[in-house]
């Protein structure tokens, strides 16, 4: 399965973006002057109907992906303790995109353009700017961004339809936290779901599932209430 799946990594990242295209035109496009919620519930919408094809066209086999072999390897961190360098890789390579991404949107003119964007379209288009094209292209690289998360992601736990379910919700939670348009926020309000999830398992295991569990029930509340 490790060659072939190298075949289809080297075919994700553009397939992700010809994807995002089509599905930011054919249906985002036209819920831009609505209020951001509506593109939450949509995006989670398509999500599920997204899964449930892959069941239909693909089924729901679960496949393991090996690690690549430069990471397949441990530190010893102490006689009984060992961790990951693959874990390690990725915490590095997910540190680096939040850098770039931040770097981008705060010290770049694209970066001006679309906050301004997302804040005042008319305004900005008023000025030349084609902001549907800019808009389309920038959902198309985070679907691209996506699909190299789950890249990164799938030797850590597998490849079946719905693999990122169970993080869904955490990452609502995260974006509530940070605050919508916040990537600063967003990137703290992932260390702190992390740590206390981290850390409350291997402390207060009984109390961190408890708050675990409360947590996505009052997010998939939020999500119903949005209905």
């Amino acid at each position: 399965i490790s060659s072939a799946a190298s075949d289809v990594y080297k075919r994700q990242i553009p397939i992700a973006i010809a994807l995002g295209l089509i599905i930011e035109r054919l249906f985002l496009d036209t819920l831009y002057k609505r209020d951001h919620l509506y593109q939450v519930l949509l995006t989670f919408g398509l999500i599920l109907v997204l899964n449930e094809a892959q069941r239909i066209i693909w089924g729901g086999d679960v496949h393991r992906v090996a690690v690549p072999a430069p990471f397949d390897a441990s530190i010893q961190l102490t006689d009984n303790l060992q961790y990951s360098v693959y874990r390690l890789f990725v915490m590095g390579v997910c540190l680096a995109l939040a850098g770039v991404i931040y770097w981008v949107m705060r010290h770049t003119r694209l970066g001006i353009i679309i906050r301004a964007g997302a804040v005042n379209r008319d305004m900005v288009e008023g000025l030349g700017i084609n902001v549907r094209t800019l808009f389309t292209l920038i959902f198309s690289v985070g679907v691209a961004l996506t699909a190299f998360a789950g890249m990164i992601a799938a030797p850590l736990t597998s490849i079946a339809p719905g693999m990122g379910d169970s993080i869904l919700i955490t990452c609502f939670v995260v974006v509530v936290i940070g605050g919508i348009g916040s990537i600063k926020g967003a990137f703290w309000g992932a260390i702190i779901i992390g740590m206390a999830t981290t850390f409350g398992a291997v402390l207060i295991p009984s109390l961190a599932s408890m708050a675990v569990s409360y947590t996505h029930l009052r997010a998939h509340e939020t999500v119903l209430d949005l209905v």
